[in-house]
């Protein structure tokens, strides 16, 4: 198994400017870089049974207001081998695109009915699936009238004790995406591709509940070179 690096041009910079968060979330100084034990990249992370999340219907039989969709995951490694196990949380905006937390100054309507965040574990093939909602966009506070895409945030643990990937998932034809600057962030547009989810054509789509929902895949790498960059 390799361990290539990830590239300098695949990694998102620090500090964005009219986002004044990131100025106070980023080091000053410069990040020292330490060799890891074994134990720590090796290690198996916490297991999980695999559930079945529905942000989209936190109350049964009241659905949340949006689109309902279902975004088909897959964790892997470097080597494009499933990671079983993975720990992934998942949160992301309403529909009206406000977060459900008390530090979204967002004057835009909570949704009751919609569960903000979950967490679930991978199969034995690195797979789980989502249904949610599509988040809708929102504009970024103090930041000169720019908005965010629709998007959706990620946190997977891997199997190693540290093997931890915080990253955003954006949908292809978004014409934000090209006025977004976490998106621009990342240099490379090669590595920015890796964190849009295809869409399946809805003839293609599973049939796995009785609720239609647009069907989406999309493939999160641990690490290595074809990392999917962290945001």
């Amino acid at each position: 198994m390799r361990h290539d690096p990830p590239r300098e041009r695949d990694q998102p910079t620090p500090v964005i400017e009219g986002y004044p968060n990131t100025a106070r979330r980023t080091p000053a100084a410069k990040l020292l870089r330490r060799p890891l034990p074994r134990l720590l990249t090796a290690g198996a992370a916490p297991a999980m049974p695999l559930a079945s999340i529905d942000m989209a219907e936190a109350v049964p039989g009241k659905p949340a207001m949006g689109s309902r969709i279902m975004v088909q995951l897959r964790v892997v490694d470097e080597d494009g081998r499933g990671v079983p196990d993975a720990v992934v949380e998942i949160w992301h905006a309403n529909a009206a695109g406000r977060y459900d937390h008390p530090a979204d100054p967002a004057r835009a309507p909570l949704d009751r009915h919609f569960r903000g965040s979950a967490r679930v574990a991978s199969d034995r093939e690195g797979r789980l699936a989502l249904h949610t909602i599509k988040p809708g966009a929102y504009p970024v506070p103090d930041s000169g009238q720019w908005w965010r895409p629709a998007h959706i945030h990620f946190s997977v643990l891997g199997r190693g004790a540290v093997t931890r990937l915080v990253t955003q998932m954006y949908f292809a034809s978004d014409p934000m995406l090209e006025w977004d600057r976490i998106w621009l962030s990342v240099p490379d547009a090669q590595a920015r591709a890796r964190m849009v989810a295809t869409q399946l054509p809805p003839h293609e789509a599973p049939i796995t509940t009785d609720i239609e929902r647009l069907v989406f895949t999309h493939t999160l790498v641990l690490r290595g070179r074809e990392e999917t960059p962290p945001a």
